[in-house]
């Protein structure tokens, strides 16, 4: 049985999941796969299972709604902790979260980090194929965050992310808000308060070169709102900041 799980949210990834699980296999063998299908019409979910039925690494949760990001995430998460799993990645399918990573972020939580964050803002991390604007967007949402919640990494709403077990064994997840790309902040600034040990890995992120991007004005706009919700919530606000143990 594997320590390492890696969590991977489909909806239309047809063109790139029989790409991406084997790349990652190239970097971490040993490594199993939860691919977390939201009902693709593209037939991913059923190219998911032909695939699981291959090989003994690859794991399918077939979810009947769209429900967004952030409830995938939770749903692969919480199968993860029913199993033995130590190291628990979240990870996107097409390529713009590059499986060459995933060897460091692993390292580092072996290390004794309890959250890994591939950072695109750290010294050797960067961008490419991506529009003036989408930089904006990014940079400027990542920094909005950061100041408004204190948190202490550079890249708050990167979605490639390595969790220690005790981790997600102590995030409430039935109070989490958001559902997109307010998802990311929100897990950060949960195991910020909780006191979590952060260590950041520069990467550089590829535009997708296959599918379409998830992202859209709603998503963006909940992240912006939610942000205030999170400051202002007394609960998470009084949550304990020492490391549990």
């Amino acid at each position: 049985m594997s320590d390492v799980l890696i969590v991977m949210p489909t909806y239309n990834e047809s063109d790139n999941l029989p790409r991406i699980v084997p790349a990652l296999h190239e970097v971490l063998p040993e490594a199993h796969v939860l691919v977390v299908d939201d009902g693709s019409p593209d037939g991913t979910g059923r190219l998911a299972d032909e695939m699981a039925a291959r090989d003994a690494r690859i794991h399918v949760l077939h979810r009947t709604a769209k429900e967004g990001l952030g409830r995938a995430y939770v749903a692969g998460f919480r199968w993860a902790l029913a199993r033995e799993y130590r190291f628990v990645f979240e990870m996107d399918a097409d390529f713009s979260h590059q499986p060459k990573y995933l060897a460091p972020m692993l390292q580092a939580a072996r290390d004794g980090a309890d959250v890994v964050i591939a950072s695109r803002y750290r010294r050797g991390g960067g961008t490419e194929g991506w529009t003036l604007k989408r930089k904006l967007i990014s940079r400027c949402g990542g920094l909005y965050a950061r100041a408004v919640l204190w948190l202490p990494v550079t890249d708050p709403t990167g979605g490639f992310k390595c969790f220690r077990r005790e981790v997600l064994e102590a995030l409430p997840f039935d109070e989490i808000l958001s559902t997109g790309f307010g998802f990311q902040i929100e897990l950060n600034y949960r195991c910020h308060r909780l006191g979590f040990r952060f260590a950041e890995v520069p990467i550089v992120f590829p535009d997708r070169k296959a599918g379409a991007s998830k992202m859209s004005g709603a998503i963006f706009q909940e992240a912006l709102v939610n942000v205030w919700k999170l400051r202002f919530d007394r609960g998470i606000r009084s949550s304990s900041r020492a490391r549990p143990t």
